[in-house]
């Protein structure tokens, strides 16, 4: 038979605890997930995939990023 072996948790929450679940006190600042609420989903190809990557690095941005900054410029930032 095999022994069983107890998990191995984390450290416990300091007394306040909801404040550590809810998260607050760390300076966080809204995802990006709140600021932009749809996903754009495209088929590019490998080469272009990486054109656009070397690009990106290349500025020092992300591609999410560089490619929002050139749809806003082309159509324009909307309303907020």
């Amino acid at each position: 038979m095999t022994r069983r072996v107890a998990p191995v948790l984390g450290a416990r929450p300091r007394d306040d605890a909801q404040r550590w679940v809810d998260g607050e006190g760390k300076g966080r600042t809204p995802a990006k997930a709140e600021a932009y609420s749809a996903r754009l989903t495209i088929d590019v190809t490998p080469a272009l995939r990486g054109r656009i990557k070397v690009a990106a690095f290349h500025q020092g941005v992300t591609v999410a990023d560089l490619l929002r900054a050139m749809l806003e410029e082309r159509f324009g930032a909307g309303p907020s």
